[in-house]
Parts: C-alpha cells; structure tokens; sequence
C-alpha cells in the first residue's frame, strides 16, 4: 500500500521514506523522483518511459523510473506540486498496478511500492480542487505526519549526538 508523508520542508521526509524501504522486505533499489515543476510529458516519460519513437527526439527505447523501482520502491517527493493531468496518469498506475509507456498501447506492470512527500496542506488542496480527492484515498493507505523540531525539542539530544558522531568520523 502507498504511504503518504507529510511535513514542512526539511523535517527529513525523504529520510523517513529511506527508512521505510529499508525496513521492508523489498530487495530492488530506492529511486527518489521530484516531481515538483515535471510538466505532463516529463512526468510521463521519467515514470513511464517511452518506445522508440514515441515523439521526434526518441530514438531508442527508455524504460521509466517504475521500471527501475521494479521489487522496490518509489518515492515521489513533492507530490502536492503535480498537475491534474499528472495526477490522473499516477492515479490509474496505483488503481490497476499497471502503466503505458509513451507512444505504446502495451500495459505493463509494476510490484514496485510507492511512497510520496509532500509540504503542502493536502487538505486545503482538496478543499480547493488542486488535488483529486480519489488519488489522495489511493496515496494515504498508510499516512506519517512529521512535525518539525521546534515541535519535537526532546529530539535534539539525540540529533545532537548523531551528527556530532558524524561530524568526527571526517
């Protein structure tokens, strides 16, 4: 089921979903995608992929980033930044498990786990018809809220201790 993650900018969502991957039992990669400022076609192309000749400069065949999540998972950071248009394509890979790459009229399918980010109110998004209320059921079957620090401050001493492990290990 896909996870849904929440929190302002720099609270460590991308960190949070490592984890998850991690902790599953996954074996295939972690592929982190943002997919804040992908118009349509980019967005198409970098999950899906394409055929060879699927638009005028696409010479060979690519496969998309789904592909390459394949037995993995995929992480697309900034999720509440993606078109109607987009949103409709990543709707229909998470009802079915299936996509089309571009210019193929060949489903294929994908096992790969999908996790996303996002540091917008997802609900106020909602509320205002930027972001389909039937993708957002598809995406929170699990949902994380990360709180920022000024919230967590009983985290500090241990963030203290993390980095100033790393920090002397250089």
């Amino acid at each position: 089921r896909p996870v849904l993650i929440t929190g302002e900018t720099g609270v460590g969502k991308e960190l949070v979903a490592r984890a998850l991957h991690r902790l599953s039992v996954r074996l295939g990669e972690f592929i982190p995608v943002n997919v804040a400022g992908l118009d349509d076609n980019i967005f198409a192309d970098t999950l899906f992929g394409h055929r060879s000749g699927a638009f005028t400069d696409a010479r060979e065949a690519r496969q998309g980033l789904i592909e390459n999540a394949a037995g993995g998972t995929l992480f697309l950071d900034e999720i509440g930044d993606l078109s109607p248009a987009s949103q409709v394509k990543l709707l229909r890979l998470l009802q079915d498990g299936s996509f089309f790459p571009l210019g193929s009229d060949v489903a294929k399918r994908s096992d790969a786990r999908i996790l996303v980010a996002t540091n917008q109110d997802i609900d106020a998004s909602q509320a205002a018809g930027r972001f389909r209320t039937d993708l957002y059921y598809r995406l929170c079957g699990h949902r994380i809220n990360i709180p920022p620090l000024r919230e967590r401050k009983e985290d500090l001493p241990v963030l203290v201790a993390h980095f100033l492990k790393v920090a002397a290990k250089t």
